[in-house]
């Protein structure tokens, strides 16, 4: 019995389209190149940080995430950023009686932004604030220890291949992958996405009938 859904952040439950635009245009470049060449970082399965190294050799994520901040340029997660699904769909979740919370690759500073919107969940977590990233086992040694449930008992919901489905799967937990943003749909039909997740889904909306015909 699925007790708790946690979710990840980015191309889950928003749509990063305006983040990347904002880092092409702090980077002085057009926003269709950054996107190219994090397309070709994508389909390569790199890390999507790695795509900074070809504006600027030897990037530092952190110094610059720091210098946008001051500059009055930083991290905007807002309304307009959640996929349409997103409120809908946890509302219903917790409607069918499951504990819902939210863990990600994210900073700190994201988790007082996404705080702020108000999200019906019970908590929010980032890898900034747990010092800890994913793939990396203990981020998800921290999801059990947040999430009501045995691992077997809850679900980590997000679109990256390496750093959702099969980690969560190695951890113990049940796992879904949401086919969008350009993770999503490059791994929606990967062999291993296919063994290890438990549901490929398009929407939020469809867990909780999927969830309870596990029950």
């Amino acid at each position: 019995m699925i007790r708790s859904v946690v979710f990840d952040v980015g191309e889950t439950l928003l749509d990063d389209t305006r983040e990347w635009a904002r880092w092409a245009d702090w980077l002085g470049g057009p926003p269709h190149t950054f996107s190219a060449v994090l397309g070709a970082v994508t389909a390569e399965g790199r890390n999507n940080t790695e795509t900074f190294d070809y504006f600027q050799p030897g990037f530092d994520l952190a110094g610059e995430r720091r210098r946008r901040e001051d500059a009055g340029r930083g991290e905007l997660i807002e309304e307009v950023d959640l996929y349409p699904d997103v409120r809908p769909g946890l509302r219903a979740l917790r409607e069918a009686g499951l504990w819902v919370g939210i863990a990600g690759n994210q900073t700190a500073r994201a988790a007082e932004l996404l705080h702020r919107l108000d999200l019906p969940v019970e908590t929010i977590a980032t890898s900034g604030e747990w010092g800890v990233t994913k793939p990396d086992s203990a981020f998800f040694d921290r999801v059990i220890a947040m999430a009501p449930g045995k691992p077997h008992e809850i679900v980590y919901v997000g679109d990256h291949r390496d750093n959702d489905v099969i980690p969560a799967h190695s951890a113990g937990l049940r796992s879904a992958l949401i086919r969008r943003g350009p993770w999503g749909y490059l791994w929606a039909d990967d062999l291993e996405v296919r063994a290890y997740a438990d549901w490929v889904i398009d929407s939020i909306e469809e867990l909780p009938r999927l969830i309870t015909e596990q029950a």
